[in-house]
């Protein structure tokens, strides 16, 4: 999954949706706003990510995340060693 389009700033016109903000508030909210639309186009482009989301957008692999979910006995977290034991299991 390759994402393309236009990728120019819409927080360029944050002014004209909200006028009682003030011009610093504003340009936080218009550089947040930038970063984390670079921040997903990013996410999206980066080959490692795009693998994770098909894998885990995948119907069969439902099954496989509710097994590592936690027991429904027990309501206690997993430790740190059962975790590492459990992922080493499944990286073979």
């Amino acid at each position: 999954m390759h994402i393309t389009g236009n990728v120019a700033p819409t927080a360029g016109n944050l002014q004209t949706r909200a006028p009682s903000a003030s011009s610093a508030e504003s340009a936080l909210i218009r550089n947040n706003v930038d970063a984390a639309r670079e921040t997903a186009l990013s996410a999206l482009n980066n080959d490692r990510f795009r693998a994770m989301l098909e894998h885990i957008s995948d119907p069969r692999a439902s099954g496989a995340l509710l097994a590592m979910g936690a027991d429904s006995k027990k309501n206690a977290a997993t430790d740190l060693g059962t975790a590492l034991s459990r992922y080493a299991e499944n990286s073979e």
